[in-house]
């Protein structure tokens, strides 16, 4: 079970720091990942940042790469998406998904069979 929270209205160049807990699964040793994707007002849900639970390793997408930073807390098995200097286009519903194994890649959604609720995301100019 994952538990997505810390979305809320930004302004441009501002800061959100986004938290997914997740439970239910032995996360704290699994090589699976915990992804960040999002899904803007009429496009396809996208790739955002993921992190190994078991290992430091950490992918972003071009467009976050430098602003944002995940990081995670595991001995309470929650990720964070530290998001900085915010831009309109960041605007989106953010979601955050694992699984109980490895994706084929960290950025492919359908190996990612565990998704929390969402949170949005607004960044105003």
């Amino acid at each position: 079970q994952l538990q997505a929270s810390g979305g809320g209205l930004v302004q441009v160049g501002g800061s959100l720091r986004l938290s997914c807990a997740a439970s239910g699964h032995p996360f704290r040793t699994s090589s699976a990942f915990l992804g960040w994707f999002r899904q803007a007002p009429g496009k396809r849900r996208e790739f955002v940042a993921a992190i190994r639970w078991n290992s430091p390793t950490t992918y972003y997408a071009d467009s976050v790469q430098g602003r944002f930073t995940v990081t995670k807390d595991v001995a309470n098995t929650t990720v964070y998406l530290q998001m900085n200097s915010l831009k309109p286009e960041d605007t989106a519903i953010y979601y955050c998904a694992t699984d109980a194994y490895p994706p084929a890649a960290y950025y492919v959604q359908q190996d990612y069979g565990w998704w929390g609720q969402g949170t949005q995301v607004t960044v105003s100019s």
